[in-house]
């Protein structure tokens, strides 16, 4: 039987450390408390498409010092409606989630650095449908796909640049 890694404790969650951010990644506010104590999360504009990432710490991790799927899923939950958001389809809007679709197709191991695109398939007056990837240090992760309830509008809704990356 193969031992499973001791768990991690409060001196190495204290140890931690955010690792290098690739060039260009701007750290971005957003989330509310759940990704005040999850975060940061870091994003770039590429001329096209949002680009969502955050390094992987000893506090995202299950036992087996991976990226907790839980994590990776509210990343995929954030990205979709995020990347919506830039691509000028839709004023800024609080987007509930009424369904998100996830396939993990590989891992992401304490220390990688986790980044994801999307797009939107479709926009309605009430729903938004997107799809995007994800990968690890480069190797696909996760493909993710979710329909978004069209919310309220946040300020005015014309905000195309909440996180400050076209600057």
């Amino acid at each position: 039987m193969t031992p499973v890694p001791r768990p991690l404790g409060f001196e190495d969650i204290a140890a931690d450390s955010p690792g290098d951010v690739p060039p260009g990644f701007r750290p971005i506010n957003m989330g509310g408390p759940f990704m005040a104590h999850n975060g940061p999360l870091y994003a770039q504009w590429n001329g096209q498409r949002l680009l969502l990432g955050f390094r992987v710490e000893a506090r995202h991790t299950n036992p087996l010092k991976m990226c907790h799927g839980g994590m990776l899923a509210s990343f995929c939950d954030m990205l979709l409606p995020c990347a919506a958001l830039y691509q000028g389809t839709i004023e800024r809007r609080f987007l509930p989630t009424i369904s998100l679709q996830i396939d993990y197709m590989g891992s992401a191991p304490l220390g990688a650095w986790v980044q994801g695109e999307a797009e939107v398939l479709r926009s309605t007056r009430n729903m938004l449908f997107a799809q995007g990837l994800v990968s690890a240090d480069g190797q696909p992760a996760l493909r993710v796909s979710g329909i978004f309830k069209m919310g309220q509008l946040i300020g005015d809704g014309h905000d195309a640049d909440p996180f400050g990356l076209l600057t």
